[in-house]
């Protein structure tokens, strides 16, 4: 189901890019905030967009699902204010991700992608998530199987594949997982988005979108260089 039908208005997104929009461009570029500098985080985040990148990678962690605390609402709030039209894409590594839901949405996330990990009857939350505007995404840690989150791709826009064990940035990419991807997009309704994420970088982009995924999730690939703009090109079609 396309965000913004059934369920209410959809938010504005940067681009005009929506998940599930089968008019957005093939390969979107979403730089995650994670390898930011947080001491300028508006302006990185800014830079990335003005750089090529089409949306805003947020990565939620509790201390708890993962070994990591990162960022709250109040973050996704703020860039949000300052950038109003960007899309925030929030990830949600987190053991209780119900009760986290209606603030990310007050704080103007356009999606939110929690784990089917922790909630294995995920569609009242897909359902709650697109009551309050936004489109819905279910995740999997890479010793999951795609298998668990088959039976819901014609009710969310948004599958996502870890590519490394979730928790900090930087690490290794795991290419074991890339049939995952190449089976949820065989699997899926046309529009589903596949998204990876986790230690993607140039040389493992190609192989990612030759497995069936359109959308590219990377931290230090873009913020750890010096010209964003390059790097993100590097990654939609390096």
């Amino acid at each position: 189901m396309q965000p913004g039908s059934a369920h209410g208005p959809a938010r504005p997104a940067f681009g005009g890019v929506r998940f599930g929009d089968r008019l957005a461009r093939g390969i979107l570029v979403a730089p995650s905030i994670l390898s930011a500098d947080f001491a300028r985080l508006a302006d990185d985040a800014r830079a990335s967009l003005a750089a090529g990148g089409d949306l805003l990678h947020v990565d939620v962690m509790d201390g708890h699902f993962v070994p990591n605390l990162s960022m709250g609402p109040a973050v996704c709030g703020s860039l949000h204010r300052a950038m109003p039209d960007a899309c925030l894409d929030v990830h949600l590594m987190v053991t209780d991700p119900a009760a986290y839901i209606e603030p990310f949405a007050k704080a103007g996330a356009a999606h939110v992608t929690f784990h089917i990990e922790v909630v294995p009857d995920p569609l009242p939350l897909v359902d709650r998530i697109h009551a309050l505007g936004m489109s819905a995404g279910l995740a999997i840690n890479p010793d999951t199987p795609a298998e668990a989150i088959v039976p819901f791709l014609d009710r969310i826009e948004l599958a996502l594949v870890m590519s490394v064990h979730p928790g900090f940035s930087g690490q290794k990419f795991i290419a074991q997982v890339l049939p995952k991807t190449r089976a949820l997009r065989d699997a899926g309704p046309a529009g589903l988005r596949v998204q990876m994420d986790g230690g993607v970088a140039p040389d493992s982009a190609p192989s990612c979108r030759a497995h069936g995924c359109d959308v590219i999730v990377a931290a230090s690939a873009i913020y750890g260089r010096p010209d964003y703009a390059t790097a993100i090109a590097a990654l939609r079609a390096g």
